[in-house]
């Protein structure tokens, strides 16, 4: 990672490189236009307002912007890795604001929301999709094992499964288990009928995760475990489980964050989760924007804590299988 940077830094130190990077960065603003926006009134001196700035007003704001990115650019290239990535991320982050506070948003409202958002919405999105990744690996262990079965039987319920959940739109998955199960005599709440759906759809796609984790293990390992008279399970659980689940977790880890922004969906049904209270509440007063960046915001706040509890999990099965 260290060196790819360092072959950056000195591709952001040549002047064509630079001046092609200027080019593109020119193209794209002109085409954007952000004569209308904020760099159009700062720049309002030289070309006049933005309502009389014209194709002069376009140029020059395309100017600078591609200048300014440039020049951004160049100078964080001199910057040590871990500060570069920190500078982009708040340079990023300024910009995301930016782009946000252009609605002209109402902090009160937010203030006086977030909390009940947090705790009755963020609670009941936590709940469904912890309760639904459970299920789900479950289901998922159950369907890898069947599809490396010689047994035709359990590998056909496998694969239509696997076929099935993960060729049907989860939002149609979800209303098929809601409406479709009162037909055949089986009433089933929305919270139930949603961790149902989720953990089913996941189930399929993680089955196939599991299945390759399980196939990376080397034949020499399996002959090994039966050769000292393990049983199937036993293994599994002592053999090939261990070695496989660092090559499990990254792609594990991604489908929980999936599922969990997924949860959404289960407000279609009226589960009275985060994205349900963010469209309610915001009905209520049409501070629509506010609370669909409120919950945009903290969706992706609950996304950076998985990030990092995942890869504080791969750190510690690459030290152990390090030793």
């Amino acid at each position: 990672m260290y060196q790819d940077t360092v072959v950056e830094d000195k591709l952001l130190h040549k002047p064509a490189f630079l001046a092609g990077l200027f080019a593109i960065a020119f193209i794209v603003a002109y085409y954007m236009d952000f004569s209308q926006g904020l760099i159009g009134h700062l720049l309002s001196p030289v070309h006049g307002t933005p309502e009389e700035s014209g194709v002069l007003g376009r140029f020059n704001s395309a100017f600078f912007v591609a200048l300014l990115f440039t020049l951004n650019l160049f100078a964080i290239s001199f910057l040590p890795f871990r500060q570069q990535v920190l500078v982009v991320w708040l340079e990023l982050l300024a910009l995301f604001l930016g782009f946000f506070f252009t609605f002209d948003l109402s902090m009160e409202f937010i203030q006086k929301k977030i909390w009940f958002m947090i705790s009755k919405g963020l609670a009941t999105t936590l709940y469904i999709s912890a309760i639904s990744i459970t299920i789900a690996t479950v289901l998922a262990l159950i369907g890898a094992v069947a599809k490396l079965s010689s047994n035709g039987f359990a590998y056909g319920i496998a694969s239509f499964y696997t076929s099935f959940f993960r060729g049907v739109p989860l939002l149609m998955q979800v209303y098929l288990i809601y409406l479709g199960m009162p037909q055949m005599g089986f009433v089933i709440d929305a919270v139930p009928a949603g961790i149902l759906a989720l953990s089913l759809c996941y189930g399929a796609y993680m089955t196939e995760i599991f299945r390759a984790g399980i196939q990376s293990i080397g034949q020499g390992q399996w002959e090994g475990a039966r050769a000292l008279g393990f049983g199937f399970g036993q293994m599994m659980r002592r053999i090939i489980l261990p070695q496989s689940i660092p090559l499990i977790i990254p792609p594990t880890g991604n489908q929980f964050i999936a599922m969990l922004k997924d949860s959404t969906l289960v407000s279609t049904i009226g589960v009275i989760e985060l994205m349900f209270l963010a469209r309610t509440l915001g009905n209520k007063t049409f501070n629509h924007m506010e609370m669909l960046i409120t919950a945009a915001l903290i969706y992706w706040l609950l996304s950076i804590v998985l990030e990092v509890i995942q890869s504080r999990i791969e750190r510690h099965y690459k030290q152990s299988t390090s030793r």
